[in-house]
Formats: C-alpha cells, structure tokens, sequence
C-alpha cells in the first residue's frame, strides 16, 4: 500500500523559560492510503500534539522536528503557514472533540461548509460542483435544507458532531483525522459518530483516530498505536493487539475499562501507588483485587420520589414526567439515559435546587420538597453533590482547606476540629495535608475530582448525588476515582444516587438502575438483570449502543 503518512523519529517541544519541554520523543508513523490508524493514550501522552503536527497546528512556539516528514509524497519539513493552508482541508480534514466550541456559533451551517469547501469570496455564488445538501446527507444529516439555515446552538450534539465532520470532509481530504470525536456523547450518539467513520472506512477512505477508550477504537482501526509520555509504548493489528497486549500500560487501559465483569473489584492499578492519578505499570501476573463489602439496609429508605413531574419555559410536555423511585440505606443507585430524557432534572429536584410542579421528594420518610428554606436548612447536610465539572464547583480563590472546609460550614464545625476532619477526608481520598494550601488550578483532573469527593463526604451525608462525575476523565483515572467512590461509600454506609450516560460505569457501580426516556422511567431494577435482560426496547437500544473490546 501507498503510505500518506510517512514519519520518522518525530520530536515535539514546547518552551519552559530558558530550556525546552520535549511532549513527543522520537515516535515513528506511518499510515497508508485505505487504513485507519487508532493513536490511544490518556491526557498528556502526546497523540493530541502528534495529531496536530500532520496539519501544521502545533503553535507557533512549538518546535517540531523529524528525520521524515512526508503527507502525500510532500516533505512537510520546511512548510509555512502559507503552505499549510494549502494542505489543510485538501489533503488533510481534521474532526475536534468538542463540534460546539469547533464550530461559529455566528454563522450557519450552509456558511461553514461553504468555508469549508473553499468559496472565500464574499459574493461568490454557489458553485455547481458544491453540493451542500448531498453532503449534509453523506454524514446521516436529515432534512438537510432546514439544517443548512440553522446555528450551531440549535443542532443535536450529535447533528453537530456530524455537521463538524462535514466541514472537515467538504474538500474530500485524501485522510481525516479524528481527535476524541465521541468522548462525553450520549451511547446512542456515540453509536451514530462510530457509524459514520466505519461507513467512510469501508468505502476505503483513510482515518487517523486519536482516543483514550480501547473499546471505541476496537470497533474501526486496522492497527493500534498506544502512547504514554510522549512516546510509542507498543503497536500491532488491533485484533491481536487487544486479545494479547505485552506492555504494562496497555494491558492497565483494558483492565480500566468498568464492565459487568469489573463489578466487585478495583479497576486502577493501586489504590495507595503516590501520584495515584498517574499511570502506574501493572505486573503481568497482577489479578484485580476485591473492593470491599458493603451493607444494603434495604428496609430503610434514605430517599423516597413519587410521580414527580416537571415543566420548563412555558412547554406543555413534561421534561420529568411520572417519575417514583426508592434509594435505600448502603444503596447506590443509576440513572440512566441520553441528554434530555430528564435524569439531571430529577437530580435538581432531589437535591432541592427546582421544585417538581406536581410529586414529592421524601428524605428518611419528611417530606423535602416544596418546603421552606427554615425547613431545609437545618438538614442540608445530609445531602451533597459531586459534579461533573469540578474545576467549575471550585471557587478558583480558595485554597483545597477552604473548598473542603467550605461543606462544613453547615454543621458547625470550625476551628481546630474543622482543619482535622478535612485533613482526615483530603486522606481518604488520597491527598493528604500537602494538599491544603494548594489551588484548583494547581490540581490534575483527577486531583480535583478527588478534591470535590473530600468536599462531599466531609460532613458525613446521608445521600450523595453523583452527576456524570467522571464523564470527563481519561480511563484510568476515571478507574481510580469510581474505586475510591465504592471505597467511601462502603466504609461510609452512605446512599449513592449515581447520574449518568454511560452504562458500564453504572453496571461496575451501582447495584439498581432506573432507565430514563423522554423524563419518564422505562424499565428499573437490579442492575445485573436489566444490564443482562432488558425488558423495554430502549433499554436494549442503549446496550448495544456500547462499544465492547470483542
């Protein structure tokens, strides 16, 4: 096969005050023309910065250097940016993960594939070879006419996913590079972007896919390349590469992934390693090892929804419509289902943030909601909210004592004994005091979803509520932070409403699961059975919607 790509010994570095920070060191690539190459490795591996250097978008400040540098037959080792332009969009399409950022939200769409496909000239009438509705469809876009005159913000995110994949093929590019396309999408959304790519790959176009999630790779790439530190920690066929992986790390993302086989036992390497948010190597011969037994006081309620229904902006159709469920002591429970079908909403209104317009929410048998804040206020400690984007729960002035601290607040605790139970929580959750003085922007991912974990289970709640708390996270630290959240709640005895769209998360996790659609519950019960024997359609659509390692 003709190679597109063709790069040999290729250094990436960035500047750090007089001296040089070196991200990618001496890696070897080659895709030829019908391939589709996976590049897998977490934040700060380098396959972002790696996928960016084929397409001239490094920075300027970056320096990028290669014995070999060649896309399609050109040595692009002394290109400018002029010269770059100029591969861009032609030889070269590139897809980013977040389509709403990625996308004007000023223009509509018609404009941008417009751009896209090389019409710059303000006045310029459509061109006959343009087909703009044709491509709309080629990436599963229905009633592209309408689409074509809308914004961004009023597409799906997966219509906006596709229509970004749209902009990046307008040219027809010789190969599209894909950067985390489905990461934080709904599985059905994800299952449809998944489609798209197999469908351009069995019509024999080239893709370079850049992703930190094996399974979703497993389903399109040829072969597999697996980065860690800047470097090509092993590569093969992705088939052989999956069922026999010979290095440590590779072999620590696959044991990672939360699955139905997963459930009972740890998914990070080492639960006490120092840096436990980093890559820690795993033994060939390591075995998982069992998380700890907790206690389901299945008699005793902590929380209790009957037939909560709620309206938004003046709709007459309900976003949560009908919805009851139990959450017992010891208990954590899932909520699933894609954006929209009301699992958030249903949170809000446990949690006291909205009021439901009819149904009620009982927290050990009195009765939350519709209540007066004199009532709440004395019992808001009880109840505590774990986000999904910590970064954004954190006050960035405050220091990690002061965020922790800030929980405590309402149970009176201050002083000495306030400073001894966050040290105690920072220690939990495996920070400790060296942490107090630090602020969130000083913090990992991983680090500040440890930090709002601290922050949560300081005053020793009843009921935690989980809101899509690891969506965001690469897999092995997504690994490290559901571990730690079995751990506290099994030595806690606290209740766990867990929200969320991914469903191996919740089968590892939770032990019943409640299926939302269009804000009414379709199906619930003990996880293993509805995971095992969906009863409802839905349900069945959104499992096999999962990308599996098979």
């Amino acid at each position: 096969m003709t190679a597109l790509i063709e790069v040999r010994n290729l250094k990436i570095g960035f500047p750090r005050g007089a001296a040089e920070n070196t991200v990618v060191h001496g890696i070897d690539l080659t895709i030829h023309r019908g391939e589709t190459v996976a590049i897998v490795g977490e934040s700060g591996s380098g396959k972002s910065v790696t996928a960016r250097s084929m397409i001239g978008l490094c920075g300027n400040t970056a320096s990028v250097c290669a014995d070999t540098f060649e896309v399609a037959g050109k040595d692009v080792r002394a290109y400018r940016e002029t010269d770059w332009r100029r591969l861009r969009g032609q030889e070269i399409g590139f897809v980013l993960q977040d389509a709403l950022v990625s996308l004007d939200p000023l223009r509509r769409v018609a404009q941008q594939l417009s751009d896209a496909a090389g019409r710059r000239k303000l006045f310029a009438r459509t061109q006959p070879d343009f087909d703009s509705h044709g491509l709309l469809q080629s990436v599963g876009i229905p009633d592209p006419e309408r689409r074509l005159r809308q914004y961004p913000h009023q597409l799906s995110g997966g219509l906006r996913q596709r229509a970004l994949i749209a902009t990046a093929i307008a040219r027809n590019p010789s190969l599209l590079i894909a950067d985390e396309p489905t990461t934080a999408l709904d599985a059905t959304v994800q299952k449809q972007i998944l489609d798209l790519l197999a469908e351009r790959r069995k019509a024999g176009h080239t893709l370079l896919l850049i992703s930190h999630d094996l399974a979703v790779v497993s389903r399109l790439a040829d072969r597999v390349l697996v980065m860690n530190g800047g470097q090509i920690v092993e590569e093969g066929k992705t088939a052989d590469l999956l069922r026999n992986p010979r290095h440590p790390y590779t072999r620590q993302l696959l044991d990672a992934v939360p699955s139905a086989g997963s459930k009972g036992f740890r998914l990070s390497a080492s639960a006490a390693s120092p840096g436990y948010d980093q890559a820690v190597p795993v033994p060939a011969s390591a075995a998982r090892l069992p998380l700890p037994a907790k206690t389901v006081h299945s008699g005793n309620h902590v929380l209790s929804v009957r037939n909560l229904v709620k309206y938004y902006g003046g709709s007459d159709t309900p976003v949560v419509n009908d919805v009851s469920f139990d959450l017992s002591a010891g208990e954590a429970l899932g909520i699933v289902g894609e954006s929209g079908s009301g699992k958030t909403t249903v949170a809000k209104i446990v949690l006291g943030l909205v009021e439901p317009e009819e149904g009620a929410v009982f927290i050990d048998g009195q009765l939350w909601s519709n209540v007066s804040d004199d009532v709440r206020r004395p019992r808001r400690s009880i109840m505590q909210l774990i986000a999904q984007d910590a970064f954004s729960s954190f006050d960035p002035r405050y220091t990690v004592e002061k965020i922790v601290g800030e929980s405590l607040e309402i149970t009176g605790l201050y002083g000495a004994e306030r400073r001894e139970r966050v040290l105690e929580v920072l220690e939990a959750v495996r920070l400790g005091g060296d942490f107090l003085q630090r602020y969130p922007r000083e913090l990992s991912g991983g680090q500040r979803q440890r930090v709002a974990i601290a922050r949560a289970f300081a005053p020793r709640p009843r009921l935690l509520v989980a809101d899509e708390p690891v969506s965001a996270l690469d897999v092995s630290v997504q690994a490290q932070v559901l571990d730690l959240l079995a751990e506290l709640q099994a030595a806690s005895g606290t209740s766990l409403l867990f929200i969320s769209h991914d469903l191996g998360v919740v089968h590892h996790l939770t032990d019943r699961v409640v299926v939302m659609k269009d804000g009414r519950v379709v199906e619930s019960g003990d996880v293993a059975q509805v995971f095992s024997a969906p009863r409802h359609g839905y349900t069945r659509t959104l499992l096999e919607a999962i990308p599996s390692l098979a």
